[in-house]
């Protein structure tokens, strides 16, 4: 009895401070603005890479693309001339069999961790890739060669060893809310919240800090390199949030994710889209979407273009 009631309680603070549940994101949002039919065009990374390039987004060039096993062996053509690179499933998700190559000469593999690899270990991870090891639902796969993000020094002290990135949530084509994700070490580099990355819910009109929570729990300071987290600010948030406004147009996604990188030389840069962005952002932000979603579907204008849609957040509580 007193278990349903504590419960019950939870669930009513939750309600209360408008979180979307799983159940009613699934239910509610993404069956009603998400047709199946046009998941493919962001679970296969080379098909959003093409889309994006398309329309002028700017994403990590593409290095090369492996289909098959025999191909697996050409690898080091592949990339002959490239210094560092990315291998990624195309149809991988929270950063699983990602391999971040940071120096590679001479038959010689370095990891972003500073581990040494020998092509046999690179060749196995390739072919792990295309038996599906890594893709959504064990399908098989494609790998993905791209170049290497350089990101911003201006977040040098907030990641340990892997790329920070954004997330926005796109509802209608109107970013609804964004938290930028910070690796630890225990979440071996990746921006994974539910493997111990840092969650930072970000102001959706400044790219300002909000709070931040890592195990849900709230966090001041980066827990590995001790960077105040309160002082990080988005640089180019405008741009930023143009590449997730744009993506509602790319795929007709009434519900989305967009995560980008900020690269020191080529600016904010889309590395991928999700059709079932997970709910671990309201965590970050301290708020729930539902509220969010009821403002845009109340008071926010319709037939907007994407960069209106951009200055309409921008200049709008």
């Amino acid at each position: 009895m007193f278990e349903w009631l504590h419960y019950f309680s939870y669930a009513r603070k939750f309600h209360q401070a408008g979180v979307l549940g799983m159940n009613a994101r699934n239910y509610k949002i993404i069956a009603h603005y998400n047709k199946r039919s046009l998941y493919p065009l962001v679970d296969d990374k080379v098909k959003t890479k093409q889309l994006a390039n398309s329309i002028d987004i700017n994403t990590p060039h593409m290095i090369g693309v492996i289909e098959h096993q025999y191909e697996v062996i050409d690898l080091p053509k592949i990339v002959r001339g490239h210094k560092e690179f990315v291998v990624k499933p195309a149809h991988g998700s929270q950063g699983k069999g990602v391999l971040v190559i940071k120096k590679y000469q001479d038959g010689h593999y370095t990891t972003a961790s500073g581990k040494e690899l020998r092509f046999r270990e690179v060749y196995q991870h390739v072919s792990n890739i295309l038996s599906g090891l890594y893709s959504l639902g064990g399908q098989y796969d494609v790998a993905l060669v791209e170049e290497l993000v350089h990101f911003s020094d201006v977040f040098k002290d907030y990641s340990f060893q892997g790329i920070p990135d954004v997330r926005v949530i796109v509802y209608k084509g109107y970013p609804a809310l964004a938290m930028m994700r910070l690796a630890t070490k225990e979440s071996g580099g990746r921006a994974n919240l539910h493997q111990g990355a840092v969650g930072v819910g970000l102001d959706i009109r400044t790219g300002n800090t909000l709070q931040a929570v890592c195990h849900n729990q709230p966090i001041t300071h980066h827990p590995d390199t001790g960077a105040d987290l309160m002082g990080l600010k988005v640089p180019f948030w405008r741009e930023h949030l143009l590449i997730g406004a744009q993506a509602y147009e790319l795929t007709g996604l009434g519900y989305l994710g967009a995560d980008i990188v900020l690269d020191k030389d080529r600016g904010p840069m889309m590395l991928e889209l999700n059709a079932r962005p997970g709910l671990a952002i309201q965590i970050a932000n301290g708020r729930g979407l539902i509220n969010a979603i009821k403002k845009i579907d109340k008071d926010y204008p319709k037939n907007l273009s994407a960069e209106e849609r951009v200055d309409y957040v921008l200049n709008h509580d």
